[in-house]
């Protein structure tokens, strides 16, 4: 077997021929003094003893060159949202099952989110019905805008179920028609699916949200929405959510409803 040979142990050392022999030793007469001792020459070259790991090298000793190593560079953080994280809030566990939001991407969402929108009972009070251009820009302008609203899709027990916009209220043009306050959290949603509404599943869904936007936000204090005064299934859930009807605020695009959920 070949010992490895480690660049950082290598020296040359120049051949040094071998001392000459001394002379024989001549018999000391009587009452002369000792003869000293032979003094043998050192090598004018002599050979470098090798650093021992963990040791610097002797000052003159070759040293071997380390390898460069860049430096640790983590991974740059992904910008996150204003809503402290949207998508890792987690599932929420309901009577009608597992609960959770998971961030659209268009690439998977879009197909589902235009059937939805041109849902005539969806399209009434969410204005998106026609071609897939219309949901796409309404949603890409979220997915690219500073985070203040997060378009997501709602999923029951695995199963995508409700389109979903967490946003901040008092961002938002609405703050300029209503007594915002800082961090106050806005709701609007939609249930897609023609056999899940009438049910009491919003209502439900729209509690164990709630819930969970408080838990997780811990500088907001309030939870709004603002359904059109029309649409009177949308309020009646979230009266049954624990919102309370605060007031009527004519918006540009619709005759609206302020709903308020406090924080206890």
């Amino acid at each position: 077997m070949n010992d490895q040979h480690h660049p950082r142990w290598s020296a040359t050392v120049p051949q040094v021929p071998p001392p000459k022999a001394a002379p024989p030793a001549v018999p000391a007469q009587p009452g002369s003094p000792a003869p000293s001792p032979p003094v043998h020459a050192q090598s004018a070259h002599p050979q470098p003893t090798p650093a021992r790991p963990g040791h610097p090298e002797q000052p003159g000793h070759a040293q071997a060159v380390r390898p460069l190593v860049p430096p640790h560079r983590p991974h740059p953080r992904q910008r996150d949202d204003l809503l402290d994280g949207v998508g890792r809030w987690g599932t929420m566990h309901t009577r009608h099952g597992e609960f959770r939001l998971q961030p659209v991407r268009l690439a998977r969402d879009l197909a589902l989110l235009v059937a939805w929108m041109n849902d005539p009972v969806v399209s009434t009070f969410w204005e998106l019905c026609g071609p897939a251009e219309l949901t796409e820009h309404h949603v890409r302008v979220q997915l690219e805008g500073d985070g203040r609203s997060v378009p997501c899709i709602g999923l029951l027990n695995g199963t995508p179920m409700s389109y979903w916009e967490l946003y901040r209220a008092d961002l938002d043009p609405l703050a300029r028609h209503y007594p915002a306050r800082p961090h106050d959290t806005g709701v609007h949603l939609l249930i897609g699916p023609a056999e899940c509404r009438g049910r009491g599943i919003g209502g439900t869904l729209l509690t164990a949200l709630t819930q969970r936007v408080l838990r997780e936000r811990h500088a907001a204090r309030r939870v709004v929405a603002e359904p059109d005064v029309r649409n009177l299934p949308s309020v009646r859930a979230f009266l049954r959510a624990g919102f309370r009807y605060d007031s009527e605020l004519l918006l540009p695009e619709k005759h609206a409803a302020l709903m308020v959920y406090d924080r206890d």
